[in-house]
């Protein structure tokens, strides 16, 4: 912690993807129940093993060798509210306090001319870090698809889009792919988690809302018509 100049860090191995493995560690103690799981070989760290309030975390199968550490972004929660139960206003809370939202970003495109969809964010049901089914599992995350102006402002959504493509195109990127990243709602600035060059595909995946949500919006039969066609043409090209 001291060498990254961080009160918390998080921990992820470097062969998986998604929300496995992935652990906020608060103190020395984090850190040998984390050892203590991998040393055991177990399938999962049980919800609130760790010192801060977390969900169950499922961990890589076989057990990574590789990990790593690094400054935990602190983010805002987003709470999805109603007036039943009493509750007097319907909508979304956020303070905002910390200005930063994790998001997830389709692209798609060829070499050099990748084009960002607009991202979405994905409301935490508890803890810290996205679980698996809240990523992919219908009925399990909610994803808000654009984020609205009351969150991201439309300038720096902007911003955040036209830094995706940038980095998109420096990874030579092609076809369809996936980047999960931190953004700061005031500038756009991005902060990459992992870029998931063969994305999770289900019936809940972003990607598909996200082409929804483009201007003509994309269906998903000329989404994956699209993702057929790059294909073919670098195919042609090879």
């Amino acid at each position: 912690m001291s060498m990254l100049d961080a009160p918390t860090l998080c921990i992820k191995p470097t062969g998986d993807g998604c929300s496995t493995g992935v652990a906020r560690l608060c103190c020395k103690e984090d850190l040998e129940k984390y050892v203590l799981v991998l040393q055991e070989k177990l399938p999962h760290i049980l919800p609130n093993t760790l010192s801060k309030v977390h969900g169950m975390i499922m961990m890589p199968d076989p057990p990574a060798e590789k990990f790593i550490f690094e400054t935990f972004i602190e983010t805002d929660d987003i709470l999805v509210v109603s007036k039943h139960g009493g509750s007097t206003q319907s909508g979304l809370l956020w303070n905002g306090v910390n200005r930063w939202v994790e998001v997830t970003v389709g692209v798609m495109g060829t070499k050099g001319e990748m084009h960002s969809f607009n991202p979405s964010i994905t409301v935490k049901e508890d803890g810290d870090i996205l679980s698996l089914e809240e990523k992919f599992q219908g009925g399990t995350g909610i994803n808000l698809t654009p984020p609205p102006t009351s969150i991201i402002r439309e300038e720096a959504l902007h911003a955040c889009k036209n830094r995706i493509e940038i980095l998109a195109n420096a990874l030579g990127l092609e076809g369809f792919s996936r980047i999960d990243a931190f953004v700061h709602v005031d500038t756009g600035e991005v902060l990459v988690i992992e870029v998931n060059t063969v994305p999770g595909m289900t019936p809940s995946t972003v990607l598909i809302h996200q082409a929804l949500a483009e201007d003509p919006p994309m269906y998903p039969r000329q989404f994956f018509r699209t993702v057929t066609d790059l294909a073919l043409l670098r195919s042609k090209q090879n």
